[in-house]
């Protein structure tokens, strides 16, 4: 059995799967070795509206990637997503106490950049540093050991619900895990499906979700831009069951066998049965029909995105096009409609950088889950998540222990 510290575990909590990747570290290589997946029916939008099945559906999850990998699971990396989720650039400007940049001096810059005013309800999720600045020299990804006298930093920093970030804490606690760290969705999918020329040159990461679209823009190796949108493959499923007047069950299995976006790439003469609700007769009708459902409701929600893009300014990052991932991008002609929205050459992002179970997870649904076994490999020794402390008590009380710490 692998030594416990050499496995890592991504639990991607999403609206319409649960998914638990367990992943094992050797040295730079990362090698799936289990996976185990189950229908989540807790969640709406990317957030828990109910901690008992969200929990059942967790364990469901956690047991098949134990049986798969054969070892067993104590704490993982969860995944966050949904509408509560918003990222901000801040800066901040330090004087360098030495002659030369030290790992203090960036990590000052660091809280002086991230010392803005958030709400009580909201949970700082990731500080990304984007570049740091020494002088006037600018486009710096590590300054330590530069000579100068003032320091800046770039950062992006990403909130959430506190009560959103608890309760997915909670449910994986009540499951039997430890969280060591919550992710941002589409942060974990771009550790996946982008490679390092495209987060070099600048590229959107676009993950379709069933309840949310994740938007990420990376540029210059790092994360520029996020943003959620609450619309995902579940709007599409509901919108077939509506227009086609199907259960919501078998508008799914629609969606996934005859569902297109393109209305001009079909026959005219092809026809789609759709059972009937309550026990009425099951009816024949053109596939023409659905793709006239499916397609104006893609073409805002890539509309709603294209807007978000321009208005955070960022549309000349995205110079090397648009990757897009999750369920939902399988759907056919995804990639035509994504290209005629954003004039941007678009294509889809499978896992990449692994070995073990590649042919298994070689689907843009797993890019989230093999994402968070990829972030978790690289911060493995960081701190576990903690909400923010209940009162100022505990935060003094925290803040002493960890001063005497220092002095002994």
């Amino acid at each position: 059995m692998p030594k416990q510290q050499e496995i890592v575990v991504g639990l991607d909590i999403g609206t319409t799967k649960i998914c638990a990747v367990v992943g094992e570290v050797s040295g730079s290589e990362i090698n799936i070795i289990g996976i185990g997946a189950h229908p989540s029916v807790g969640l709406r939008k990317g957030v828990v509206v109910n901690i008992e099945a969200t929990v059942e559906s967790i364990k469901k999850a956690v047991e098949e990637a134990e049986l798969m990998a054969g070892c067993e699971i104590t704490s993982v990396y969860a995944g966050i997503a949904g509408g509560h989720i918003t990222g901000f650039n801040s800066r901040g400007i330090i004087a360098i106490k030495g002659p030369e940049v030290s790992q203090s001096d960036v990590e000052r810059v660091i809280d002086a950049a991230r010392a803005v005013a958030i709400p009580m309800d909201r949970e700082v999720i990731h500080v990304l540093p984007q570049e740091f600045i020494v002088d006037d020299q600018t486009g710096i990804q590590n300054p330590v050991g530069m000579a100068g006298v003032r320091l800046e930093a770039k950062i992006h920093i990403v909130t959430g619900a506190v009560t959103s970030a608890h309760n997915i804490v909670k449910c994986a606690n009540r499951a039997g895990l430890d969280v060591f760290d919550i992710v941002l969705e589409s942060l974990a999918s771009g550790e996946a499906v982008l490679s390092e020329e495209e987060k070099e040159l600048g590229a959107a990461l676009l993950d379709i979700g069933g309840g949310t679209t994740d938007l990420a823009i990376f540029s210059g190796k790092n994360i520029r831009h996020t943003f959620v949108l609450s619309l995902g493959g579940n709007n599409l499923t509901n919108d077939i069951a509506v227009g086609l007047r199907a259960p919501l069950s078998e508008a799914e299995a629609i969606k996934k066998k005859y569902g297109t976006c393109v209305t001009g790439n079909i026959n005219p003469e092809e026809m789609v049965e759709v059972p009937g609700m309550g026990g009425r007769r099951s009816r024949s009708l053109p596939r023409q029909i659905l793709a006239e459902i499916l397609e104006p409701r893609m073409e805002e929600m890539y509309s709603l995105i294209k807007r978000e893009i321009y208005r955070a300014g960022m549309e000349n990052f995205i110079t090397s096009g648009l990757v897009i991932t999750g369920g939902s991008s399988m759907l056919e002609g995804a990639i035509e409609t994504a290209e005629s929205v954003f004039s941007l050459p678009t294509r889809i992002g499978r896992p990449m950088g692994i070995s073990g179970l590649v042919d298994v997870v070689n689907n843009p649904m797993y890019a989230t889950g093999v994402g968070l076994v990829l972030y978790g490999a690289r911060h493995q020794h960081t701190r576990k998540f903690r909400i923010r402390d209940k009162n100022i008590f505990n935060r003094i009380m925290n803040r002493m222990k960890k001063w005497f710490k220092d002095v002994i």
